[in-house]
């Protein structure tokens, strides 16, 4: 298993520097497999969602949309698969999008671990990320 940084994933996503997106693309196409997959944190995804989102203009849908794209490619092997697909699929539930990634990925992480509630200060985590507000 090879660990990926989040900078790889976002020149191959982005295809924005091109020697640098021509090698990601040759690790990730050629040299990764299910035999050898490629490792994404917890780190490294809320990494990628937040430069997704503030360098690259990506939307919500857009960032679920490549996170379910990580999760169904067999030579990604990620940390916490299930309460990373447990996020996507809070998110796509009604206003879950509204809230951002980490913060639903806060959330679900905390409900995994068995904690009863999520405390913030932050109100749109506790409007759309099902946080308690710590008053």
């Amino acid at each position: 298993m090879t660990g990926l940084d989040t900078n790889v994933l976002v020149r191959y996503l982005a295809q924005d520097e091109p020697k640098q997106a021509a090698r990601a693309t040759r690790l990730i196409e050629e040299e990764l497999s299910v035999a050898e997959p490629g490792f994404i944190s917890l780190v490294v995804l809320v990494e990628l969602c937040w430069v997704l989102r503030r360098l690259y203009s990506a939307s919500a849908d857009e960032l679920l949309a490549t996170v379910e794209d990580l999760l169904n490619t067999p030579r990604f092997q990620l940390e916490r698969r299930d309460v990373v697909t447990a996020t996507v699929q809070f998110m796509k539930a009604g206003d879950g999008a509204k809230a951002g990634f980490a913060d639903v990925l806060i959330a679900q992480l905390a409900a995994a671990q068995g904690c009863s509630r999520t405390v913030s200060f932050d109100n749109a985590a506790v409007r759309y990320a099902g946080m308690t507000l710590l008053a």
